[in-house]
């Protein structure tokens, strides 16, 4: 009766707050609409009282964990299931709650980094390919025209990061997280470099050595499933994609100074990476980051703009250009949240339930954190700080002057 009482009048404080067109039905055959008016376009199943107490305080954290530990299940469509979580949130957890916003640290030793890069990719390459394109990129697209397809947009991405650091024929460039090899394998077939990819993720690297040997570029690119911090030597330019989120928030100085270190005198690097909209890199609202650290990215911290910038020049480095992609990355993002509906049969094949629950909620949820602001994505050129004014370009010209 306690529950019962209790979980009524949160359903009629969310209806007078909200109005949501969902419909809670309990194991008992009961329900509860949290609209007054609409039809319900999503349906939550309590499958147990065990449930209640992940519903009674439905912050992003605790709604997903009841979906992905199988409490509950969720009909309707994708985009509206997670409409109606982050509207449960916010009409429930308040500004003063520990669930609004918190600020977390990690200790990032390389053994640890390394733990958590292979619990996150090497979940199998099979399940990357059902959604991801067709080169394996994972990381947001480049959308010039906003009407390419995911293949097609994934390569423009590529071809716009190195051409904004502008690779020539010959220059040496250093991948920091290659993934499965797609940006060294074009930056040497297209642009003429010499490469080198690193990886902590065993599956990365298998997949994409193969790539460069059935490519016939293993003259011209070494996939090395290291570290970037031992990574020897000097190279013209350096990329690192969808990395530097799991370096730190306390470590982003040491680094950048890594990069600053691993750049020739006149050499120029990208940084692509994610970032929080919170201007005191707090964490994502209503726990959401708390969910993706428990069972998505472990370890993970996103910076604010400022402080990845403020950091970047504390490790002797100037960034000379900054570029805004979040509408390319919540595009990218519900393309991938479509590609796996679209294979969800086959999805189940490769991995257990709970870990199909994880990424369905997962890709979503972030389509949606980045359409509305809750995160954001930047790319990042820089160069040594302290170089004369006179090297740089005197505008962004070049950067569109090269079709595909």
């Amino acid at each position: 009766m306690f529950w019962e009482k209790k979980l009524t009048q949160w359903v009629e404080e969310v209806r007078q707050a909200a109005n949501l067109p969902a419909r809670l039905v309990l194991w008992d055959g009961k329900q509860h609409d949290f609209g007054q008016f609409a039809a319900p376009q999503v349906t939550l199943h309590v499958k147990s009282a065990t449930a209640l107490p992940y519903l009674l305080e439905p912050s992003l954290d605790n709604l997903g964990e009841a979906y992905v530990k199988g409490k509950i299940d969720i009909e309707g469509k994708l985009s509206d299931i997670i409409d109606i979580g982050y509207s449960l949130a916010k009409n429930t957890v308040t500004s003063a709650s520990k669930l609004a916003r918190v600020r977390r640290y990690f200790t990032h030793s390389k053994a640890s980094d390394k733990k958590a890069i292979q619990y996150h990719y090497d979940v199998s390459n099979e399940f990357y390919s059902l959604w991801l394109d067709k080169n394996i990129v994972y990381s947001c697209a480049y959308f010039e025209n906003g009407d390419e397809d995911i293949d097609t947009a994934q390569l423009k991405k590529i071809d716009h990061t190195l051409t904004k650091i502008q690779v020539q024929p010959g220059h040496t460039l250093l991948d920091i997280g290659c993934g499965w090899g797609a940006l060294v394998i074009r930056a040497a077939q297209k642009f003429g470099a010499k490469c080198v990819g690193v990886t902590l993720s065993e599956n990365q690297f298998k997949l994409a050595t193969q790539r460069v040997k059935d490519a016939g570029l293993e003259d011209r690119i070494a996939i090395r499933l290291q570290d970037y911090r031992d990574v020897p030597g000097q190279f013209d330019r350096i990329t690192s994609v969808g990395m530097f989120e799991h370096v730190g928030r306390k470590n982003l100085p040491e680094y950048f100074a890594r990069i600053r270190d691993l750049l020739v005198d006149d050499g120029i690097a990208m940084n692509h990476g994610i970032t929080l909209s919170d201007a005191d890199s707090g964490e994502t609202s209503l726990g959401g980051g708390e969910f993706i650290d428990k069972y998505v990215f472990p370890d993970g911290e996103l910076p604010h703009i400022s402080l990845a910038l403020e950091c970047m020049q504390r490790g002797g480095l100037e960034a000379v250009d900054v570029e805004s992609l979040r509408r390319h990355y919540a595009h990218t993002l519900d393309v991938w949240a479509d590609r796996f509906e679209a294979n969800a049969e086959e999805a189940k094949k490769l991995v257990d339930d709970e870990h199909f629950r994880i990424w369905r909620v997962y890709l979503a949820g972030c389509a949606y954190a980045f359409e509305n602001d809750e995160v954001s994505i930047y790319q990042v050129i820089c160069r040594k700080a302290g170089r004369s004014a006179k090297t740089l370009p005197w505008s962004r010209k070049y950067i569109y002057e090269k079709a595909l």
